[in-house]
């Protein structure tokens, strides 16, 4: 009997154990479909992939994703496989042939009633080998068709430092974009401590209503301009997205900052010389002028006489036991005498592409200068710049500063202060301003020297 009560007790403690954990888990269920309700867009953020890029990563990314830069590639194997189709035909040819047929034929004379032979069985299997001996034309199509993969090579070079070269822009673009944000985070930092000044100095009786309204009115605007700041930055971030080539379900965190780099200083006929060396634009366009001289050679060489040989050997017979052996060889010389005009009219066209060619040399040179001037003009420019506007920012906030004291024992409405407010944000923008135009340039300038990969 004791045992028995002893088992019931235990049997009941057990039921209540049971129903504890029970419970346990059940509040436990519903808190976490509490919170993955209540905290789903956090939840769906954090699946997000994060990827960090410093300006080179970016530069160097977008080689490998950038559908242009991939476009160009593709180009390379095309022009590859022009000239191995004109390499081609510059080597040996074979080509075999095999054929079975029945044939009737005509043995009777035209003076009297006409003859046909019964049917008869004809077998054949020939192989055949064709060889272009000397041919100028076909030996300069392949010279051309070899440029025309240098061109391709080159052009897909200057193709991906332009990409890299709008990448890095592009980045220095959000990267202003972000450095507009923390400013106008500042400001509105700023705007709250003199609206808590405001409030505080009309509950001494020293401040008016009129002051707390415009410190709050200031406020709202710099709340405003943070609205609009954190816009382009997320618009910018999308755009370096883009140019890269990546998926937009990731989160770009930029690890770079807006500072002043170092840049060695250089004459301009330095600068000119070194753009000269390294330019890719300037080396593919003297290959494209090789390109329309060589097929301008290849046209003219077609007056000039080829030579082919060809050859076959075959079996033939009326029964595939009985067939018999034949072959043929011969040696062909093409002599061109007229064709109307045609050829000549195509190698005045080509000798013009070559004048044009030697035209677009010399624009893209000039180009060359003119980007090279602007650059270092810019840079020397961007220079000042940042020094003014570090210094204009330093006498805003001694102004900011000097306005507040005034406003705070009454000899000054904010009137003052929120003047020299506007100086503060004015001379914040004026220095991202600055370092933006400064690294911009630094950018532009190793882009028209050839030296990005130097960046």
């Amino acid at each position: 009997m004791i045992q028995s009560t002893q088992r019931q007790r235990r049997g009941v403690g057990g039921s209540v154990w049971l129903l504890r954990v029970s419970l346990i888990i059940f509040l436990c269920g519903v808190e976490q479909v509490v919170l993955a309700a209540t905290h789903q867009p956090s939840s769906t953020q954090s699946n997000i992939p994060v990827l960090k890029l410093s300006l080179r990563d970016a530069m160097d990314a977008a080689i490998g994703q950038n559908p242009t830069v991939r476009l160009f590639q593709e180009r390379i194997i095309q022009a590859q496989d022009v000239a191995d189709t004109q390499f081609g035909a510059l080597l040996p040819n074979l080509s075999g042939r095999l054929s079975g047929s029945r044939r009737r034929f005509f043995t009777g004379s035209f003076g009297g009633s006409p003859v046909v032979t019964d049917p008869r069985d004809f077998y054949e299997a020939r192989a055949t080998l064709t060889q272009n001996v000397f041919s100028l034309s076909l030996i300069q199509k392949w010279r051309a068709a070899k440029a025309g993969v240098d061109v391709a090579s080159l052009s897909a070079e200057v193709t991906k430092r332009d990409t890299m070269a709008t990448v890095g822009l592009i980045y220095l673009e959000t990267l202003r974009a972000k450095a507009a944000v923390e400013a106008r985070k500042a400001d509105v930092t700023l705007n709250q401590e003199l609206l808590h000044l405001a409030t505080e100095r009309k509950a001494a009786g020293m401040a008016t209503r009129l002051d707390v309204t415009r410190a709050k009115v200031q406020l709202e605007n710099e709340r405003q301009r943070l609205l609009v700041a954190e816009n382009g930055q997320d618009r910018g971030t999308l755009n370096l997205i883009r140019a890269i080539g990546l998926s937009f379900d990731v989160h770009v965190v930029l690890t770079d900052e807006m500072v002043m780099v170092p840049v060695p200083e250089q004459s301009m006929s330095e600068a000119l010389a070194i753009a000269r060396e390294n330019r890719t634009e300037l080396k593919a366009q003297k290959q494209r002028e090789r390109l329309a001289a060589l097929t301008f050679s290849s046209i003219a060489s077609e007056r000039v006489p080829s030579i082919q040989a060809s050859g076959d050997v075959g079996l033939i017979g009326n029964q595939i036991p009985d067939m018999l052996t034949t072959d043929n060889v011969q040696v062909l010389m093409t002599v061109p005498i007229f064709d109307g005009g045609q050829r000549t009219g195509r190698i005045s066209e080509s000798r013009s592409l070559v004048r044009q060619e030697a035209l677009k040399t010399q624009d893209i040179q000039y180009q060359i200068t003119l980007e090279v001037r602007d650059a270092l003009l810019t840079l020397h420019s961007a220079r000042k710049q940042v020094a003014v506007s570090e210094e204009g920012l330093k006498l805003s906030l001694t102004e900011l500063e000097l306005a507040r004291e005034r406003f705070a024992v009454g000899v000054a409405t904010n009137i003052e202060v929120t003047n020299a407010q506007a100086s503060v944000a004015t001379a914040r923008d004026n220095v991202i301003q600055g370092l933006f135009t400064y690294n911009a340039a630094r950018i532009s300038l190793a882009r028209s020297q050839g030296r990005l990969s130097d960046l």
